[in-house]
C-alpha cells in the first residue's frame, strides 16, 4: 500500500516519496484551460495548500512528478513559467509592522533567488519590479500563486485594530496584481473567506470558483475516489474494526461525508479520511485540529444558534463576500466549514442555498462545545440524564423533567445568565439537541411561531418557552400553555400523538408542565365513556 499523506502539503514530496495521491489534475487542467485569474475558498485542512503546490510544480515544468496522472499527456512541458508562490502559513503578521517586514523579505528573497537586482524602494514598487523583470528575464509570463491570502485577516477577527491595519497593508500589496496584468500568465488564490473589503477582489477580475459546480470536487475526496483509491485501507480498517465493507462505508459516510458547495457533489475532508485509515478508529479529527473559541463565543453572544440546530436558507449574495469586522454567525460558520450547502435552487434565475451541518464529526462536538458554553455541564455526564428525560417526556413526568432541567441550569455560571427569553430559548435548544433529541426551533405556522418541536417515535412535543425576571413560574407556565392552545400550534400535527410542554424561566428558577392538547383529552374522555 502507498503511504498515507498525513500532513504532506508538498506535491513534490508526495509524488517523490511514494505517498498516495488522489488525482485532481483533470479539474486543474479544466481550470487552466478556461481562464487566467481564479479564487477558491475552502475551510482549513481541506487540501488547498497541496493544490497550490501542484500548480507550482506544473507551471515550473516538473514533468516527472506527473507521470501517470490525467494531465501528463495534455500539458506542454516545453513551456515552463517563472512562479512566485506566496504562502502566508510561513510568514509573520501578528502586527502590521511584522506584516510589512515579512512581505519585504519575501520580495527580496525571490529576487535574490532569481538573480534579479531590485532598484525601487517601496514595497509595492519592488513587487511590481520583480514580476516585470522575471517576465523579461525568462521571456515567459509569471504565475502568481497565493495560499491563504486572508490569513493575516482571519487570524485577527477578534482584534479589529490589527485586522484593519493588516487589511490596509494588503490593499497596497495586492494592487500590484492588477498593475502587473500584462506580465502575468496565471493567478490563483486560496483562502477561507472572501472578504469584500480586501482590494484584490475589486482590483482584479477574479473568477471565484468556490460555488462553481465544475470545481466542486477540486479539493476533498468524492465517494468514488474514496472507494477507488483506498480499497486496501478499507480492508484493513474493516478487519481491525470488525466491520463489513458495507457497514464501514455507511459509517464513514455518516461521520465524514457531506461537504458541498453546489448542493449536489459531496466530498470528504481529506484529513479525516487519512487519520481514520491510519488509526482505524472513528474520531473528530478535523474538528479537533482547531475549533476557534471565538466562534463559540460569537454564537453565544449573538444567540444565533438556528443554523447549528436546523438547516437555514440564504441567498447567493449572503455567501459572496464578507466584511471581516461585521461577518455574521451564519456566514462565519459556512466559511469555517461548520455549515455546508445542503441544496441549491434557482429562484428568478438566482441561486438560493440551504445550509446545514455537514456530518456527525462536525455536529456532535460543535453541540458539545456550545453545551459547555451555555451550561458548563460535563458532556460525559449526559447519557443518564438523556435517558431519564426521554422517559419523562414520554410518560408526562413533568416533575422529573423539571428536576433534570434544574440540574443543567445549576451549572450555568452566574455571569452567563442573560435577561432575555431568546437566551434561555437558545440554551434549552442546545441542551436538548446535545442530549440527542430530534428538535427543530422556531417553526412557523399559520397562527404564529412555535418555539420548538421535538420529535420522538410516535410522539411530537410542542414547546413554548417563557422568561421573565419578576413573574412567578406558575404564571409563565399558564401563559405558555394558553399561547399554544389559542394559536392552535398543534393543528399541523393532528395525525400523530401530540404533547404540550411549557418551560418557564422565572429569574434563575426553572419549571415545566406537560399536558395533552384539548383534542386529545376529549378523545380520551370519549373512549372512557364508550367503554
Amino acid at each position: 500500500m502507498k503511504k498515507l499523506p498525513i500532513g504532506i502539503q508538498s506535491f513534490e514530496k508526495l509524488r517523490s516519496n511514494g505517498y498516495l495521491y488522489v488525482d485532481k489534475t483533470r479539474e486543474i487542467h479544466r481550470m487552466i484551460d478556461s481562464g487566467k485569474i481564479y479564487f477558491l475558498s475552502r475551510p482549513r485542512r481541506f487540501g488547498k495548500s497541496l493544490l497550490v503546490s501542484t500548480l507550482d510544480e506544473l507551471f515550473s515544468g516538473n514533468q516527472s512528478l506527473f507521470e501517470g496522472l490525467y494531465i501528463h499527456d495534455r500539458w506542454d512541458w516545453t513551456q515552463p513559467h517563472p512562479v512566485i508562490r506566496l504562502d502566508w502559513g510561513g510568514m509573520s503578521y501578528h502586527t502590521p509592522e511584522a506584516l510589512s517586514r515579512s512581505l519585504a523579505d519575501f520580495v527580496t528573497a525571490k529576487a535574490e533567488y532569481a538573480g534579479i537586482t531590485l532598484e525601487d524602494t517601496g514595497l509595492s514598487d519592488r513587487f511590481f519590479e520583480l514580476v516585470e523583470k522575471l517576465h523579461y528575464q525568462t521571456g515567459r509570463k509569471v504565475v502568481l500563486l497565493v495560499d491563504e491570502y486572508d490569513k493575516p485577516i482571519t487570524d485577527h477577527l477578534t482584534n479589529p485594530d490589527v485586522l484593519s491595519a493588516n487589511d490596509t497593508k494588503l490593499h497596497d500589496f495586492y494592487q500590484v496584481f492588477k498593475a502587473a496584468d500584462d506580465h502575468l500568465q496565471f493567478v490563483f488564490l486560496t483562502g477561507i473567506s472572501r472578504f469584500s473589503g480586501v482590494s484584490i477582489f475589486s482590483a482584479l477580475n477574479l473568477n471565484d470558483i468556490t460555488m462553481n459546480d465544475r470545481y466542486a470536487s477540486i479539493c476533498g475526496y468524492t465517494q468514488e475516489e474514496l472507494e477507488s483509491y483506498f480499497p486496501e485501507y478499507m480492508d484493513e480498517a474493516g478487519k481491525r474494526m470488525d466491520m463489513s465493507r458495507g457497514e464501514l462505508l455507511e459509517d464513514i459516510r455518516r461521520w465524514y461525508n457531506g461537504y458541498s458547495w453546489d448542493g449536489e457533489t459531496s466530498v470528504y475532508n481529506p484529513i479525516s479520511i487519512l487519520l481514520l485509515f491510519d488509526k482505524c478508529v472513528f474520531g473528530n479529527y478535523w474538528f479537533d485540529t482547531g475549533t476557534p473559541t471565538f466562534l463559540i463565543s460569537l454564537l453565544q453572544k449573538r444567540n444565533d444558534l438556528k443554523p447549528v440546530l436546523e438547516p437555514v436558507s440564504v441567498s447567493s449574495s449572503a455567501l459572496r463576500g464578507f466584511d471581516p469586522l461585521r461577518i455574521g454567525g451564519t456566514s462565519l460558520l459556512f466559511q469555517s466549514g461548520y455549515l455546508t450547502v445542503k441544496s441549491r435552487q434557482l429562484i428568478g434565475g438566482r441561486p438560493q442555498y440551504t445550509l446545514g451541518v455537514p456530518n456527525t464529526e462536525v455536529n456532535e462536538p460543535l453541540l458539545k462545545h456550545l453545551l459547555i458554553a451555555y451550561s458548563g455541564y460535563p458532556a460525559d455526564r449526559m447519557p443518564p440524564i438523556r435517558s431519564a428525560m426521554q422517559q419523562q417526556i414520554s410518560s408526562g413526568d413533568a416533575s422529573g423533567l423539571e428536576r433534570n432541567l434544574r440540574i443543567l441550569l445549576a451549572d450555568v455560571p452566574c455571569q452567563l445568565h442573560v435577561e432575555s427569553e431568546a437566551y434561555y430559548h437558545s440554551m434549552l435548544l442546545v441542551w436538548l439537541k446535545t442530549l440527542g433529541f430530534d428538535i427543530q426551533g422556531e417553526i412557523s405556522v399559520s397562527n404564529g411561531r412555535i418555539d420548538a418541536v421535538w420529535r420522538q417515535p410516535e410522539l411530537t412535543v410542542i414547546t413554548e418557552v417563557k422568561y421573565h425576571p419578576e413573574k412567578d413560574a406558575e404564571t409563565l407556565l399558564h401563559e405558555a400553555l394558553v399561547q399554544i392552545r389559542n394559536r392552535r400550534y398543534g393543528e399541523p400535527y393532528r395525525t400523530i400523538k401530540v404533547t404540550l410542554l411549557a418551560v418557564a424561566f422565572a429569574g434563575k428558577e426553572i419549571a415545566c408542565r406537560i399536558e395533552e392538547p384539548e383534542v386529545e383529552k376529549r378523545k380520551y374522555r370519549k373512549r372512557k365513556i364508550e367503554n
